[in-house]
């Protein structure tokens, strides 16, 4: 049996992202090389992981290209010491993406993601996942309808939704802090989505763009 050599795949990927100009920011190249995609994925599924599409986990639901994630996270403008919550944690594997960017080790700021799911068995697959690759430490899992937000925790500096919806929920901008940005695809899900950035004024006004077509579940 030939042992795949997961570092070199990643490393691959992540230079063909660079060369095509699809990632720019070094935190964001840091923590794409850094984090093991093969540990969010079943196991049928991991000599696969670094090709550039989405992969199935469980429950009809797939994990993102990599090259969505990373350009989803140049989009939110992540920065050390984010507070973030992820609506839609999947496998985890965005979680720790983010995690890796917001509570990079040997910082004393160290932000923390909340994420949430509201399929029991994926909350609990993404959870496993962290836990066995140490992002647990700056990632939080909870059970729970994201489009509630979680009001315990606000205000957000950054909101990710990673499945599509008709509309942004209320309660999502609500908690999203003065200066902060939300970022999710709105569509139907088997038609046109799109990617759309929301940017909260120090006054409340939202500040609404467009950025590309997206397909997400």
């Amino acid at each position: 049996m030939i042992k795949t050599n997961f570092e070199a795949e990643r490393n691959r990927l992540v230079d063909g992202l660079v060369e095509w100009g699809v990632i720019r920011n070094k935190d964001v190249i840091r923590a794409m090389r850094t984090v093991p995609r093969e540990e969010f994925i079943p196991e049928n599924m991991r000599s696969k992981a670094y090709i550039d599409t989405p992969l199935p986990i469980h429950h009809g639901q797939t994990i993102s290209a990599p090259h969505m994630v990373a350009m989803m996270c140049e989009f939110l403008g992540l920065q050390v010491g984010d507070k973030v919550l992820e609506v839609g944690a999947g496998s985890g594997y965005h979680a720790a993406i983010i995690a890796e960017i917001v509570a990079p080790k040997n910082t004393k700021t160290q932000g923390h993601v909340y994420t949430t799911e509201i399929v029991k068995e994926l909350a609990e697959f993404a959870g496993k996942n962290l836990a066995k690759t140490n992002y647990d430490r700056h990632v939080t899992v909870i059970h729970h309808d994201g489009s509630l937000g979680l009001p315990e925790y606000a205000p957000f500096d950054k909101i990710l939704i990673t499945a599509t919806a008709p509309r942004v929920p209320p309660p999502l901008i609500e908690q999203l802090k003065p200066g902060g940005i939300l970022l999710t695809p709105l569509g139907d899900p088997h038609s046109y989505q799109v990617l759309r950035l929301l940017k909260k004024k120090m006054d409340g006004y939202v500040e609404v763009s467009d950025l590309c077509g997206v397909a997400f579940v």
